[in-house]
């Protein structure tokens, strides 16, 4: 399968397409993939050049080398990105656009989780619909080490997958966790072997991008309301998004394959 290599605003954010899997790699593993902010504000544009590409139907985010996802954001540049407080009110707006830009995407998401993955890594991966990890993964949010304030959005999202015990843990301890700890918390959806993590991802993005793409986008949109306030959810959204299924030309031929007892080709239509 062809590799199609896109272009971006930094060479630490690399873009590909692969058949209908499009990649997302964070490019900075002299720092363990932390996010600079020119990383942040490349975000938002690539997700909306695989949202308007049809051949797209699953997004996977991974970390360049073998030793981290993401370790955080890059905190190097802190202080020339985060001198004033105008410097710091940019970078916090870049950052809340490339993750609201992530859970607002419209496609799956998966996050590869290789090595490190500490807090705004964290963050990038609790973005994600689906999480598969590397059993040498570490996780952690050490908030409280460095004494961060840490806002609602960012705490609200860790609860609402792996609840406020384990939110409270995570932030009250600061600790590292393993891969194990994480699959017991729900905060990873499977853990698989370092040998194994590329191949089960690839396999696992294929099997999603043979599935009928406006009904993953439905259910996508449902659980993104679900995530918000409920007098802020679009339910007729939701709805006509599901109305949308049973019209179109997938819905016929799910059903047609199913009954001659063959692989549905979806078309989006």
């Amino acid at each position: 399968m062809t590799t199609v290599s896109l272009q971006t605003m930094t060479e630490k954010l690399l873009v590909q397409k692969e058949g209908p899997i499009g990649w997302i790699i964070f490019n900075n593993p002299a720092r363990h993939n932390a996010v600079s902010m020119s990383m942040w504000e490349s975000i938002p544009g690539v997700l909306e050049t695989f949202e308007k590409d049809p051949e797209i139907r699953v997004v996977v985010l991974k970390g360049a080398g073998e030793k981290s996802f993401i370790s955080g954001a890059d905190i190097s540049e802190f202080k020339e990105k985060r001198g004033s407080k105008e410097a710091t009110d940019a970078y916090n707006a870049a950052g809340d656009a490339a993750n609201r830009a992530l859970q607002e995407f419209s496609k799956p998401l998966i996050a590869m989780i290789r090595g490190y993955c500490i807090g705004g890594g964290c963050g990038v991966a609790l973005s994600c619909d689906i999480r598969i990890a590397a059993d040498d993964s570490v996780y952690s949010i050490p908030a409280g080490r460095l004494g961060l304030g840490y806002r609602y959005e960012g705490i609200r999202r860790l609860i609402d997958v792996v609840g406020p015990a384990f939110a409270t843990e995570i932030f009250f301890t600061a600790r590292k966790f393993n891969g194990q700890e994480a699959l017991a918390m729900g905060l990873i959806n499977r853990l698989v072997t370092v040998d194994e993590l590329e191949k089960y991802t690839r396999n696992y993005a294929a099997m999603i991008a043979d599935n009928a793409p406006l009904t993953l986008k439905a259910v996508k949109r449902s659980v993104i309301e679900r995530f918000k306030d409920a007098e802020e959810r679009d339910l007729k959204l939701c709805k006509e998004l599901v109305d949308a299924c049973f019209a179109s030309r997938d819905y016929e031929e799910g059903r047609t394959a199913f009954m001659e007892k063959r692989r549905p080709v979806f078309k989006g239509l």
